[in-house]
């Protein structure tokens, strides 16, 4: 069992920055991943990135590398994706979610925890 609470968020400019987080609590250890979408109305989630959390293994998908950057805080347990030159395209809900099975995943199913979401809006 993994509780995931999401910070963050806002309304920005296009070009601008911004960092959601997610804090983990609960049985986290060598086996969680905790990883990063987006989901846009009715469309499916989009895998983002996603970090292992004992290792600090990351990857990232190709539309957000170089531009976004994965972090993690061993102190407060917490995950951070610090977002460079958003674009328009990237307004939607974010979430961050976990697993405990220690095998990398993009899907959305391959995840069993998932935080309550936070909207990122970024104007043209």
């Amino acid at each position: 069992q993994v509780q995931l609470v999401e910070s963050g968020g806002g309304l920005v400019e296009a070009g601008a920055s911004l960092r959601v987080s997610c804090r983990a609590s609960g049985r986290v250890g060598v086996t969680t991943t905790v990883a990063w979408f987006r989901q846009v109305s009715e469309k499916e989630r989009e895998f983002l990135a996603s970090v292992t959390w004992s290792g600090g293994s990351t990857y990232y998908t190709n539309s957000v590398k170089g531009r976004f950057t994965l972090s993690k805080d061993n102190a407060d347990n917490a995950v951070h994706l610090q977002m460079n030159s958003l674009k328009p395209e990237g307004t939607a809900v974010y979430y961050c979610a976990a697993n405990q099975l220690g095998v990398a995943t993009t899907q959305a199913i391959g995840y069993t925890y998932w935080a309550q979401g936070t909207q990122v809006t970024v104007s043209s």
